[in-house]
């Protein structure tokens, strides 16, 4: 093949596979068009799927309702019911002062409460019986997302009686470096409800909503894990001291069968045997080599 011939060949070839790349990069356009029309149709049914699952929501939040009331109810019979549900909670618990649960000894009922459009945010309520801490028979703070879908909060003020600021005496314990605990005191549980700051993530608020409010009696029921320590120590030491009863007995058996060999060298035979022995002496010399000489004294 001629040069010419080999130059034309070769062009004929990159012409070819250009065509493909460009058929190829067309299909792949079309698809890519493709796809985005059906993601469309995806996201109408997600968005579709949303609104019925918001009416089920409103549905099912109504009819929970008076099962809540009655709940609430049956609550108010048991003392301490919230305060020790708040304190069994593992992220509630941390963060509790010693005087915050001294003040949720008052709290007597709790509410929430969704907007009846649900995602537009809701309530949670705090009663409080009287008590030495505020005037404030109730304690609120709600949740919202404006049109634009943005968080905010608002809440009660906190009327404190004098000298019973919790949220101050936090903060004043907390500059001098005291420490209450065996970890570093937490600032007070009530200045959640000053504290507006970040209304999207608020994690409190979530954990009362969405964990400790559709069922509190399972946390109010958690055993006290003091106790159950105390108990799991007093187990262990009546094991250690089982242990050390069988390893006295073991070690009085081993005596007591060394006492009974030595005291075997040195006893006679039973009486019986010894009559046997006296009167046959066929059998005493048959059973001679099996005597000790402290045992021939006796039958002697």
């Amino acid at each position: 093949m001629s040069a010419s011939a080999a130059k034309a060949s070769k062009k004929e070839v990159n012409s070819n596979h250009d065509g493909a790349d460009e058929t190829s990069e067309k299909e792949q356009q079309e698809a890519i068009e493709h796809i985005d029309e059906v993601q469309n149709e995806i996201d109408r049914l997600i968005e579709s799927a949303s609104e019925e699952i918001l009416k089920v929501e409103q549905k099912y939040n109504k009819l929970r309702q008076p099962f809540f009331q009655k709940r609430s109810e049956l609550i108010a019979k048991i003392p301490n019911f919230w305060v020790t549900t708040f304190v069994n909670h593992p992220q509630v618990s941390a963060l509790l002062g010693e005087e915050d649960e001294e003040a949720l000894h008052y709290l007597s009922r709790v509410e929430v409460t969704e907007f009846e459009d649900i995602k537009s945010g809701y309530r949670i309520e705090f009663y409080f019986d009287e008590n030495p801490y505020f005037e404030n028979k109730t304690l609120s703070k709600e949740f919202h997302l404006n049109e634009s879908g943005d968080p905010s909060s608002k809440s009660t003020e906190i009327k404190w009686r004098s000298g019973k600021d919790l949220t101050q005496r936090s903060s004043q314990s907390q500059n001098k470096g005291a420490r209450k605990r065996q970890h570093e005191e937490p600032e007070s549980f009530f200045t959640w409800f000053s504290d507006h700051a970040d209304a999207g993530a608020d994690e409190l608020g979530e954990v009362i909503k969405d964990d400790i409010w559709p069922n509190p009696l399972q946390y109010y029921l958690v055993p006290d894990m003091d106790d159950e320590e105390g108990e799991g120590e007093e187990e262990d030491e009546d094991e250690e001291g089982l242990e050390d009863i069988d390893e006295e007995g073991d070690e009085d058996g081993e005596e007591d069968e060394e006492d009974e060999g030595e005291d075997g060298e040195v006893h006679a035979p039973p009486p019986l045997l010894q009559t046997i022995l006296q009167c046959n002496p066929t059998i005493r010399q048959q059973f001679q080599p099996h005597l000790n000489q402290g045992s021939e004294k006796h039958l002697v």
